[in-house]
């Protein structure tokens, strides 16, 4: 099996960062935007109404001890604004926490990205153009005009920076928008009420987990986003169709799976380490009292080295909310 067949299935997990690794939300406007908007923060997002979901919504999970509540809401990062993933029985949940947990602190700080891009994402002394084919940088080219950029521009990025602004683009074509995504409208929520937000890992960590892969990996994640690019959307359709539905298993399916068989590596760094990680955080959290809202992305509460299963194997009971 070659390096890009290997990570075909990362590029859609990884485009499934829409489910599983919070920075996608920060860079899916691209690193261009980011740079332009870099002298100020985007403007906190106003809450916004978001339309029901038919029957009981996207999975809802909860852990009890004698003094403390601690909810587990799976999220995407991007969605359409039009996707209905209301659900009452969240929204009682969100209410009644103190506090508010996501990956990051700062999902609506698009200047953040800005200086870890620059350090982590450009290369002007090894350029993209020098290290693929012909046949992938006009593919990279049209790609890249399609967010009004071009090949020219993305020629500094590195692989792993070029592959992941792009494995977003169709979404934004398509009508995805992170302003539409759960953190956004939970974060507008928070603050309007008051509440506390917190975050697992810093939007450092994530770029680093990113940044960090062999060149080889990063070229394949690059090759296998050029040749997907018009099946994105229908990629992430079907995790969207799935987690607003609460169907954990065909999620699991679609999300989880075929990274764990495909790319081992990738898998355990994405989601069993960062999982791993997160229960630690939670079993301190519950040292405490008060009720906590956690929303992360829905790959996490999915599949075997899902959030909720460590939790379970060391003990801690975790059940459906009602």
């Amino acid at each position: 099996m070659t390096a890009i067949e290997t990570l075909k299935t990362a590029g859609r997990a990884l485009l499934g960062a829409a489910l599983g690794l919070g920075l996608a939300a920060a860079l899916v406007l691209g690193p261009t935007r980011a740079f332009a908007q870099a002298a100020a923060p985007a403007p906190a997002a106003a809450a916004r109404v978001v339309p029901q979901a038919q029957g009981a919504g996207p999975a809802l999970w909860v852990v009890r001890d004698a003094d403390s509540t601690l909810y587990l809401f799976g999220t995407v990062h991007v969605l359409r604004p039009t996707t209905a993933w209301g659900s009452a029985r969240v929204d009682a949940a969100f209410d009644s926490a103190d506090q508010v947990w996501f990956e990051i602190s700062n999902p609506d700080d698009q200047a953040a990205i800005v200086p870890l891009i620059q350090q982590h994402g450009l290369s002007p002394d090894r350029q993209l153009s020098h290290l693929i084919t012909t046949g992938q940088l006009n593919l990279l080219d049209s790609a890249a005009r399609s967010i009004g950029s071009n090949a020219v521009q993305m020629d500094v990025f590195r692989p792993w920076l070029a592959a992941l602004t792009l494995s977003v683009a169709p979404l934004t074509r398509a009508g995805y928008d992170p302003q539409s995504g759960v953190e956004l409208t939970l974060k507008a929520r928070a603050d309007a009420a008051g509440k506390p937000v917190h975050g697992f890992e810093t939007i450092d960590k994530q770029v680093r987990i990113l940044a960090g892969m062999p060149e080889s990996e990063q070229l394949a994640f690059l090759g296998s986003t050029l040749e997907s690019y018009e099946d994105a959307t229908v990629e992430l359709d079907r995790m969207v169709e799935a987690w607003a539905a609460g169907d954990v298993a065909a999620l699991e399916a679609v999300a989880v799976e075929e990274m764990q068989s495909e790319s081992p590596g990738l898998y355990r760094a994405l989601l069993v380490q960062r999982n791993t990680d997160w229960a630690d955080q939670i079993q301190t959290l519950m040292e405490g009292s008060g009720t906590i809202f956690i929303a992360v992305g829905a790959a996490h509460l999915a599949g075997d080295d899902s959030v909720q299963e460590i939790l379970e194997d060391r003990g801690v009971t975790v059940t459906a909310a009602p």
